[in-house]
């Protein structure tokens, strides 16, 4: 079982910056494809940015590309994604995922693929 708790979240200007963070319990994190997904109410959860287990790999959604950066460090258990040049259309919660299979594939893109999540931290941009 692993638990993912996620921080960072607030309220922040457009054109402001934030960083998220992703802290995951467990001895084999570094195996895990560990992936960022956003909700904002009545709509389905958007995949935002994912990174691989063993070559930490990684893949955004086409359209946050150059603004949203994902990165790791597997020594403290931890998943970061930076935000910049904020819009208000990124307003959502934000929820970190982990990818149990991520040894064997690189990471995935859909939410059904991910088995554990965290709770989700609230970013709102203001315009």
């Amino acid at each position: 079982q692993v638990q993912l708790v996620e921080s960072g979240g607030g309220l922040v200007q457009a054109g402001g910056s934030l960083r998220l963070s992703c802290a995951a319990s467990g001895r084999t994190f570094s195996t895990y494809a560990m992936g960022w997904f956003r909700q904002t109410p009545g709509k389905e959860r958007e995949f935002v940015a994912a990174i691989g287990g063993i070559d930490s790999s990684t893949v955004y959604t086409d359209s946050l590309k150059g603004r949203f950066t994902v990165s790791r460090d597997n020594a403290k258990n931890m998943v970061y994604l930076q935000m910049n040049s904020l819009i208000p259309g990124d307003t959502a919660v934000y929820y970190c995922a982990a990818d149990r299979r991520g040894f064997v594939r690189g990471p995935k893109t859909t939410a059904f693929e991910y088995d554990y999540w965290g709770q989700g931290t609230q970013v709102t941009v203001s315009s």
